[in-house]
């Protein structure tokens, strides 16, 4: 096999299903005109989708363990694929809900699929920033799609932007078909949801790490679904006009998960997602409360979602060093607790822009990061300790 094509695939992969999450916060104001409801109501497109990520997410380590890494990622990637092609022509709210529900369900199993893909193939030694890199993969997906969104939807509408990115999965589902390596792993295997979970639960460090995980990406999930919503209501921006600060934005966030890699392995990296996640936190807190202009909230949002991105690479990086032949199902508790902050970042940003407007999500983002932080600080050699340490 391969090596570097393999690692191209798994790439391609990371880049579309990220993308297919990413491309509803861009189009906030689009759905939200064309379908005839508010900005807040459209919001919880978001919240649909990252509850059906989360939920399948659980299912999908234990299915990817199980059943093998290749068929798992051409059920799912078929499933996306047709779950976004659709959405371009939902006629209404409901039904464009229920396909994110199922854009959700089909993307959900896909990360801890291709983590454990990678920790089949990849050395020990080199595990942690491989995880790390393709994990980085997320950030250039927002670098490159939230405001290529923008753009699409700025030239053909919401729909079309929704078509486009449905053609780049279906490319990502045939290159999975023709070059992801078969192996003994894809023969059917034993069932065994409840004692993989079982046994990775009983570990200290996942139940620390996906309260940690959570409560950050409450924060971080909050920012990332209303920014853009927030600069087209504030400073009455075009959506092709949004895609620039967009870019940047993303480029913070890909420069955080990248960064995150030389973090992975550090004796001090509690202390480093501690950090990273306290002063982006007080980021988003400012991007929200204190209505600068156009370009120091760009600013802020870059700093701020590009230092809380390292948090939730080190964890999954970390999780690989714990779950022994269960990877993917660890790395699926780990995608369990991003996709239940996202749930819950979206979901009460929503609830607190109806009611209190953008400062109700700016001290939203403020108290998930101080739990976070204290949590990191509180159980901060959690993170150190080997697997043989760690249970109990």
């Amino acid at each position: 096999m391969n090596k570097a094509w393999f690692m191209a695939v798994l790439a391609l992969t990371v880049f579309a299903t990220i993308s297919a999450t990413l491309i509803v916060p861009p189009l906030l104001v689009e759905i939200a005109t064309d379908l005839d409801i508010s900005v807040a109501v459209a919001g919880q497109l978001a919240t649909a989708t990252f509850a059906a990520w989360a939920i399948m997410g659980v299912s999908g380590g234990p299915l990817s363990d199980s059943f093998g890494r290749r068929p798992v990622a051409m059920v799912c990637l078929a499933v996306l694929s047709a779950s976004v092609l659709a959405s371009a022509f939902a006629p209404n709210f409901e039904t464009l809900v229920a396909l994110r529900v199922l854009t959700g369900l089909g993307g959900g199993a896909l990360p801890p699929n291709i983590i454990g893909a990678v920790a089949d193939v990849i050395s020990p030694a080199r595990r942690g920033r491989t995880v790390a890199a393709l994990l980085a993969i997320q950030g250039l997906a927002s670098g490159i799609s939230i405001p290529l969104v923008a753009l699409l939807a700025d030239v053909g509408g919401w729909r079309f932007a929704f078509i486009v990115y449905g053609l780049i999965l279906v490319a990502a589902l045939v290159a999975n078909w023709l070059w992801l390596p078969k192996g003994q792993s894809e023969r059917v295997r034993t069932w065994a949801f409840f004692s993989r979970y079982l046994s990775l639960v009983s570990m200290r460090f996942f139940r620390v790490a996906m309260a940690v995980n959570i409560t950050q990406r409450i924060a971080f999930w909050g920012t990332i679904s209303f920014f853009a919503a927030y600069l087209i209501s504030t400073f009455e921006l075009s959506v092709g006009y949004v895609a620039l600060p967009l870019a940047i934005a993303a480029a913070g966030q890909m420069i955080g998960s990248y960064a995150a890699s030389f973090v992975v392995n550090h004796r001090q990296r509690a202390f480093f997602i501690a950090a990273s996640t306290a002063i982006g936190g007080v980021c988003a807190f400012l991007l929200f409360t204190m209505g600068l202009g156009l370009w120091a909230s760009v600013a802020l949002a870059a700093v701020g979602t590009g230092l809380m991105s390292m948090t939730f690479p080190v964890l999954v990086a970390a999780s690989t060093e714990y779950s022994g032949e269960s990877k993917a199902t660890g790395v699926g508790l780990m995608g369990f607790s991003n996709q239940a902050g996202g749930a819950l970042g979206a979901g009460i940003a929503g609830a607190l822009l109806a009611t209190t407007g953008y400062v109700g999500v700016g001290y939203m983002c403020l108290v998930a990061v101080i739990v976070s932080a204290l949590l990191t600080g509180l159980f901060g050699r959690q993170f150190g300790e080997s697997a043989s340490q760690s249970r109990g």
